[in-house]
């Protein structure tokens, strides 16, 4: 039997509801599987998580690993590569630890055809100028159109200024065509505080929790229909919708209490005085979305564009642009600040990670098939040099990557087989069978450097 006859067979006898269209993905997946179609029972998939404020180099470096270099440059002329199974990681990067033999700790990539006084903007998923907008296809869109899902891209992320509602400045679909990330303070409030919110609000919020009321009854609905085997690769599914729901339950359980709490409000303006809540919940409306099969490609943002860094003033950390000029915060050094922000961040991607982990595709799970690039839009700092852009990669994409453990500095800027970030996104094109030797904008300070090809070293 087909992998198309099994599906149309799987959608007869389910009979679903309002479910049948974002079920349909993951059932297809599952119709493939028991026709022995195991390329066709997997779906690659790359999140891209962008953080403002820099990555600082000194947190990537697992415990006792010393400097290849010296000052503040790199000028190692080889490759130098330790495994990290044995290794301590850096506390900014210690929730990372279940996963570092999946994991690729990347340093010394260049990218300083994009460098501005702060963010890089578009130049740094784009490997282009920071500060012309649009120049090129960003490398999130590239990879959207390699692997299309039924939303090809999905951009979601923390604004960097209360009344950020859209960001413009990191991604885009093509020249002169900025794409939006949806950061707005009042969809986030509808979404968290709708239940106690009069008119729209209240029936936008209860329309929510009765569709998800919905969705999980037919991925029930569907397990009952189905073999034991095929039915835990619904369990992820399943739990995906459970936190959406639980989370809007507790809401609404709340109401009195989020009558006297909700954050107030200023015209259309709300407090960020809930940083850390909202981009948990966009990280859990990302997975879902993963996990859904709605998408195959999900960015998402914490700050970013311009000096638009965001607050987490829930955190004790007030000003991320004081942090990066060396000023304490609330009695904090700016080090414990950046360490502390960069543990949140990778809780949120360990969590994400184990998520899809969770949920089996094809002969191993939904994690075995994707990649989660993290990096920063200005590279190793607040004012960024771009002479190296640390870069963090977990997962293989399906065996297309040589991710297993590997802690890994590659040779200086201007060193004979340097290599840019412009490369790493070549790599990952020819990872998802879209190959390409060049990507953005060459750097003239390498005009005697092969800028072309991808990283040997990373590719399968």
């Amino acid at each position: 039997m087909s992998v198309e006859t099994t599906r149309r067979e799987l959608l007869k006898n389910m009979g679903l509801g309002v479910g049948v269209t974002l079920l349909t993905p993951i059932l297809s997946q599952i119709a493939a599987h028991a026709a022995g179609d195991e390329k066709a029972a997997k779906r690659l998939r790359v999140v891209f998580v962008m953080q403002s404020n820099g990555m600082s180099p000194a947190h990537l470096r697992p415990n006792g690993v010393e400097k290849s270099y010296k000052g503040d440059r790199p000028s190692n002329a080889t490759l130098f590569e330790t495994p990290l199974a044995d290794k301590t990681l850096h506390a900014a990067f210690e929730p990372l630890a279940p996963f570092r033999n999946r994991m690729a700790m990347v340093q010394h990539l260049s990218g300083c055809v994009g460098r501005s006084d702060h963010s890089c903007n578009v130049g740094a998923l784009g490997a282009c100028a920071a500060n012309k907008g649009a120049m090129v296809q960003t490398i999130d869109h590239a990879i959207a159109e390699a692997i299309p899902g039924v939303i090809p891209h999905v951009a979601i992320g923390l604004g960097g200024r209360p009344d950020t509602l859209m960001n413009y400045r990191l991604s885009a679909s093509g020249p002169g065509q900025p794409c939006p990330i949806v950061c707005s303070p009042e969809m986030a409030f509808k979404s968290l505080f709708g239940s106690v919110a009069e008119g729209n609000s209240a029936k936008t919020f209860d329309q929510k929790a009765n569709l998800l009321d919905f969705m999980i009854d037919d991925v029930k609905r569907a397990q009952s229909r189905l073999a034991v085997e095929e039915r835990e690769k619904l369990d992820g599914y399943l739990a995906a919708f459970d936190t959406l729901h639980t989370r809007q339950e507790n809401i609404a359980g709340l109401r009195e209490s989020l009558k006297a709490n909700a954050p107030r409000i200023e015209g259309e303006k709300l407090r960020p005085s809930i940083s850390t809540t909202l981009l948990e919940s966009q990280f859990e409306i990302g997975a879902a979305a993963l996990i859904a099969g709605v998408t195959n490609v999900l960015l998402i943002t914490s700050g970013g564009g311009g000096q638009a860094f965001g607050v987490f003033p829930e955190m004790g950390i007030n000003d991320l642009h004081g942090i990066g000029h060396g000023s304490a915060s609330n009695g904090k050094s700016p080090e414990e600040c950046f360490v502390e922000l960069r543990q949140f961040h990778t809780r949120l991607i360990a969590e994400l990670a184990r998520k899809l982990d969770s949920v089996k595709e094809g002969s191993g799970t939904m994690l075995d098939n994707t990649l989660i690039v993290y990096l920063s839009d200005s590279g190793e700092g607040h004012h960024p040099s771009l002479y190296e852009w640390p870069v963090v990669l977990i997962g293989n994409l399906g065996g297309k990557l040589k991710t297993n453990g590997r802690y890994m500095e590659l040779p200086g800027y201007g060193q004979k087989n340097h290599r840019t970030l412009a490369n790493l996104y070549c790599t990952l094109l020819h990872a998802v069978g879209k190959p390409r030797d060049k990507f953005g904008v060459p750097d003239v300070g390498l005009k005697d450097i092969d800028q072309t090809g991808i990283i040997q070293e990373l590719l399968a």
